[in-house]
């Protein structure tokens, strides 16, 4: 049982709001022990008034923080309209919400859905199909390469080639159709390549996995080999894309381009779930009528939104917010090996610091920073995964870093 920091001891209120989720709620989540009924900006207000510093940003949902008037605003304008169609009727966001994410990402056609899970199946369906049509791979013989330690959702399909015991154990039996390589290995990779393979799947940057950053030359080399080998490549960017390491797309680090790239998280403005798979027309375009679809993708409401968030995507503002502030972030950080941490990994605004052995576990640490105001959490139990809004100041992003720096040297 985790033993509750005092500060966090819950007053009658917060107690029976945890109750009810204990009582009615599955027990697939471990909260930290904060009620939130409020949030604005960078800072979150509990049902007893206290605030707390954001520095999780619902794994890069919040890019933009929470409750952005320029999001709040279309969506509020949107929602006097029209929220949903089904897509057996054409509306007047889609068509403008596909164009405006092409432009922005430098693709050619859009394909949105819902959940960043959703967006990741849809493009293995993409990806299979493309494969039997135009690559010639024998029908339901293709095959994907993956990396381990992945995390690319909590499907079937996707758990199927996770090797996260947790995401994985006991949700058999299992999709077929994926070689696991090891992380930063490219010639790992190489060597798994076959006349069946239709794809590589790949995060830029592993969030879940502990902010890992793989080696300078792993995708490039991953670029090289799909080109040689007729093979594409799908780069996960729900939660590294959209401004989070300081590029549009975490991929952009690496001077490469992806067949096909998976958008979600920050693409819905912390508002609601929205998410696309972007890429080539003769990729994507492998689809047809009642092939793939969704009742709510591409709604009304999520267009709306989501064209919002290209609108402020495309001044360069957030990029360029979250390179300068994750500077501050990474110098600031760096100043703790050695003191309470090993390493710290990451690009931008985000970060993964890989505690000392010895020190607070990253459960611990994550409510001691409640204690002190500052919300962040865990990952892989010896990792805080630290991703502030970018809407954060330098003075605010300083007070999370100074709760840090006491939390693990003190």
């Amino acid at each position: 049982m985790t033993v509750v920091p005092s500060h966090l001891e819950a007053s009658s209120q917060a107690a029976r709001y945890r109750a009810l989720d204990e009582q009615y709620s599955a027990h697939n989540y471990h909260p930290l022990p904060v009620v939130i009924a409020e949030a604005s900006g960078a800072w979150m207000t509990d049902v007893d008034g206290r605030q707390y510093l954001d520095f999780l940003a619902g794994y890069s949902a919040l890019n933009f923080g929470h409750r952005h008037p320029d999001l709040i605003a279309a969506a509020t304008e949107q929602l006097g309209r029209v929220t949903l169609t089904s897509r057996a009727f054409h509306h007047d966001q889609l068509g403008p919400f596909c164009r405006e994410l092409a432009e922005l990402t430098g693709t050619d056609r859009v394909l949105p859905m819902n959940s960043g899970a959703e967006a990741v199946e849809s493009a293995i369906k993409i990806a299979r199909k493309w494969a039997y049509r135009v690559k010639g791979v024998p029908e339901n013989r293709a095959e994907i390469i993956v990396a381990g330690s992945n995390f690319h959702g909590r499907t079937t399909t996707i758990v199927s080639f996770s090797t996260d015991p947790v995401a994985h154990d006991e949700f058999g039996p299992y999709t077929p159709g994926f070689i696991v390589t090891e992380y930063g290995d490219a010639a790992a990779v190489e060597a798994a390549i076959t006349e069946r393979t239709a794809a590589i799947l790949v995060e830029p940057i592993q969030g879940e996995a502990g902010v890992i950053v793989p080696p300078a030359d792993y995708l490039p080399r991953l670029r090289r080999l799909c080109d040689d080998n007729d093979v594409l490549l799908i780069a996960d960017e729900i939660q590294s894309g959209l401004a989070r390491t300081g590029e549009l797309l975490a991929s952009e680090h690496d001077g490469i381009r992806a067949d096909l790239y998976t958008l979600g998280k920050a693409l819905g403005g912390g508002i609601l779930p929205v998410s696309a798979v972007v890429g080539r027309d003769d990729v994507i375009g492998v689809l047809e009528p009642g092939q793939h679809g969704s009742t709510f993708g591409g709604n009304p409401l999520a267009c709306a939104v989501g064209r919002a968030v290209v609108r402020m995507l495309s001044t360069g503002e957030f990029q360029e917010r979250s390179r300068e502030l994750g500077a501050h972030l990474h110098a600031r950080l760096g100043e703790l090996v050695g003191r309470g941490a090993v390493e710290v990994r990451g690009r931008g605004l985000w970060a993964g610091v890989e505690l000392a052995a010895g020190g607070p576990t990253g459960r611990q640490a994550s409510e001691a920073l409640a204690e002190r105001g500052v919300l962040c959490k865990e990952t892989q139990d010896t990792t805080l995964r630290i991703a502030p809004p970018l809407v954060i100041t330098r003075a605010e992003l300083d007070t999370g870093l100074d709760a840090i720096e006491a939390v693990l040297t003190s």
